[in-house]
């Protein structure tokens, strides 16, 4: 077929890596909209606990970081181990999540979740730098990234029609349960090991040491510690947003908020690997200011969503649209950037401390969200003004990393 020639010639493991993770995240995308949606209006706890406990799974992320990065980099453990681990505490995270009535169960099933997705990210992505050559690593990233897109478009789509039609929020958290397992899997059987058995080791917290001494990866996490940030706010603030005080406190239904995060995956999907080419040519800070701006574009169209008396909807699809291209234009980037800067003998420790942003973000941005959705109409629209008013911070950090980058070169 002529269109698979567009696609790139990569490692076959890749793509096997690629369809478990569409899989798994078609579970997710079953819940992640809809779970700051179920606990505050189904469950009645206030938007501000669940932001909190939704934040809980970053300092339980923080811990599976730091433990599952230590040890992907070592042959006795390695990729492959630390990620079927993975899988089945994030299964045991959705099941509890299912299952839970009350703040503590939330908070329990966040704390498995997010301890997790610490472990699995870092070797996730260590195990693609593994399989990908140089030229090659920002196209493979590209196509791991678009096959969470598409699984998450496919899991919001068919989660909001089962919300709609028999809100059963609870058989879709079982669902997320059994999509971990299905990935688990195909990782046992599919996928081998990848880490070279013959690296060069750095025990104990050397490696830790030798990566929080590099300056350039230092002003990276600063930057993206923001970037992630402003990434947690699309499926932890925005659907409350959207169902509560969008169209100056109308709101918009559950099917039409489902219809909307659709859109934004869509595109997400359709622009992933275009935007990874035509960004080659340019470095990888200036990658990253062009996806800052449109994050700033983003934020301000989601304000005027708020107050807008007409055209709600509208703006709402054209501020998800540009946040689109904006995580189109961060995801690959960002990886690839990381390993560039890596050594091969410390890929999972440098991808563990640029997953420990995530967990940062992902602390900060549910839990600052949830605080403004407690708030009457013009504080909770206010708030994308905030952070708006942020990306001047992070476009000067990123001037300074492209000086940085340009001197070690």
């Amino acid at each position: 077929m002529n269109w698979l020639r567009w696609l790139p010639n990569l490692n076959r493991t890749i793509w096997i890596l690629a369809a478990g993770r569409l899989l798994s995240q078609i579970g997710t995308g079953f819940t992640l909209f809809y779970l700051p949606i179920f606990f505050v209006n189904e469950v009645g706890l206030s938007a501000t606990a669940v932001g909190a406990a939704l934040g809980s799974a970053s300092i339980s992320g923080m811990l599976g970081r730091f433990w599952g990065g230590s040890l992907i980099d070592s042959p006795a453990w390695g990729r492959r181990r630390i990620l079927l681990i993975a899988m089945i505490v994030s299964a045991l995270g959705s099941f509890s999540l299912a299952f839970a009535n009350g703040l503590t169960g939330l908070v329990l099933g966040n704390l498995l979740m997010g301890f997790g997705v610490g472990l699995y990210w870092p070797a996730t992505e260590a195990m693609v730098a593994d399989l990908s050559p140089l030229e090659q690593r920002g196209e493979a990233y590209a196509i791991t990234r678009l096959a969470d897109s598409i699984g998450l478009g496919l899991g919001v789509v068919l989660g909001g029609i089962l919300i709609t039609l028999a809100q059963a929020y609870r058989a879709l958290l079982v669902a997320d349960g059994l999509s971990f397992l299905i990935f688990f899997g195909i990782l046992y059987i599919f996928i081998a090991e990848t880490i070279q058995p013959n690296l060069q080791q750095h025990a104990g917290l050397k490696g830790w040491k030798i990566a929080l001494g590099d300056r350039r990866f230092l002003t990276y996490i600063a930057v993206n510690i923001l970037i992630t940030t402003y990434l947690s706010q699309i499926n932890s603030t925005l659907p409350l947003y959207f169902k509560n005080f969008a169209r100056q406190g109308l709101g918009f239904s559950e099917l039409s908020i489902s219809t909307l995060f659709a859109w934004h995956l869509g595109l997400a999907i359709l622009l992933q690997l275009p935007i990874a080419r035509w960004l080659k040519p340019f470095s990888y800070a200036q990658g990253l200011m062009m996806s800052t701006v449109f994050w700033g574009i983003g934020f301000g169209l989601i304000w005027v969503c708020g107050v807008a008396p007409t055209g709600g909807l509208l703006w709402a699809v054209l501020a998800l649209g540009v946040m689109a291209i904006a995580m189109a234009s961060y995801t690959p980037i960002a990886s690839a950037l990381v390993v560039s800067l890596a050594p091969e003998s410390l890929r999972g420790v440098y991808l563990s401390l640029n997953s420990q942003c995530w967990a940062i973000g992902y602390l900060i941005g549910p839990s600052l969200g949830g605080a403004a959705m407690d708030q009457p109409q013009n504080l909770a629209t206010g708030y994308w003004l905030l952070l708006m008013g942020s990306i001047p911070i992070c476009l000067i950090i990123l001037r300074v990393l492209s000086r940085q980058l340009k001197t070690a070169s």
